[in-house]
């Protein structure tokens, strides 16, 4: 049995979600391309996930996971923009950003624990 991996559960439950909720504001006619880039952000986080986790060194996960942090942080701004504008209801919205904070918290806790890994005298 394998062991189970936060990240790579909450960011492709993230995405999915992030799929599901283009397809309904879509239906809503709000403005595709502020869609598009939420749709891109949200779902990159978890490709960039899956990425680093079939890294070739420690380097290559540190990179992959920093630029799943950054479209984490973009998918948050989109999602306060869609709230804050009122195209999103508040509840649904909230609970996005809640799940994009989540999200950042722990990729932000992997690369600094990466990041002093890489750091260390090798042995």
């Amino acid at each position: 049995m394998s062991k189970q991996n936060i990240i790579l559960e909450k960011s492709y439950n993230f995405g999915l979600r992030t799929v599901k909720l283009y397809m309904h504001l879509r239906k809503n006619k709000v403005e595709r391309e502020l869609l598009i880039q939420f749709l891109k952000s949200g779902t990159s986080v978890g490709a960039n996930v899956e990425e680093a986790e079939g890294g070739q060194s420690l380097s290559d996960f540190i990179h992959k996971i920093g630029i799943a942090y950054k479209e984490a942080r973009e998918a948050h701004y989109w999602l306060r923009l869609l709230r804050d504008s009122e195209l999103l209801e508040l509840k649904l919205a909230n609970s996005f950003i809640q799940d994009a904070e989540e999200i950042k918290k722990i990729l932000a806790s992997i690369l600094k624990t990466s990041k002093a890994k890489e750091r260390s005298p090798k042995k």
